[in-house]
């Protein structure tokens, strides 16, 4: 992964080095010296959670404040949290992020082996309301080697939620937290 990023790092570096308008000594042009170049465009790259990540993919925002913790975008937070837990190899902290810690477990013993394992992040869903409760979906790659050091990369939905201030709700339960993680493709 990392040698992917640098060979694209020579290769815009190169293209950009192409662009440049050459010296007037060796231009054969019979227009006007000073006739302006088109400007290229700029790209963009988001901030992710690991710095040798592939470019395309999102990420949130970093807050200019105090995020509410009621709110999607600290929601967005454990997702991000999670991610670079993992990363990390830090599960007991990782799994503290689910509702439910035999549920948590098990999706450790999905990636807990691996050599490497890293987590792409897309934008958040919309939040949603049902019994009491609110969801928000963020879509999600989990990339990395496997124990047998073979790439695997699968997308799936994490799917987030905490509980409405609702009388005998506890304060665990109206915090953010992974409710489920969804494969795409599963039946």
């Amino acid at each position: 992964m990392r040698q992917t990023a640098f060979v694209a790092t020579a290769i815009m570096l190169s293209l950009c080095a192409c662009n440049r308008p050459p010296p007037q000594e060796h231009t054969t042009e019979t227009g006007p010296a000073d006739k302006p170049q088109p400007e290229k465009p700029k790209q963009s790259v988001s901030p992710s959670i690991n710095a040798g990540q592939p470019p395309n993919h999102a990420s949130l925002a970093e807050p200019s404040g105090p995020i509410d913790p009621k709110s999607v975008e600290a929601a967005g937070q454990v997702v991000q949290s999670y991610g670079a837990l993992i990363e990390q190899g830090q599960w007991k902290q990782a799994n503290a992020l689910w509702g439910d810690a035999a549920t948590a477990g098990q999706f450790q013993a999905t990636f807990g082996k691996s050599k490497e394992v890293h987590l792409e992040i897309g934008n958040l869903g919309d939040p949603e309301g049902a019994a009491g409760s609110i969801y928000v979906t963020m879509p999600v790659i989990f990339y990395g080697d496997d124990s047998d050091g073979q790439p695997f990369r699968r997308s799936a939905d994490v799917i987030l939620r905490r509980v409405n201030d609702v009388p005998g709700s506890s304060e665990a339960q109206r915090r953010w937290h992974i409710e489920r993680i969804d494969w795409a493709g599963a039946p």
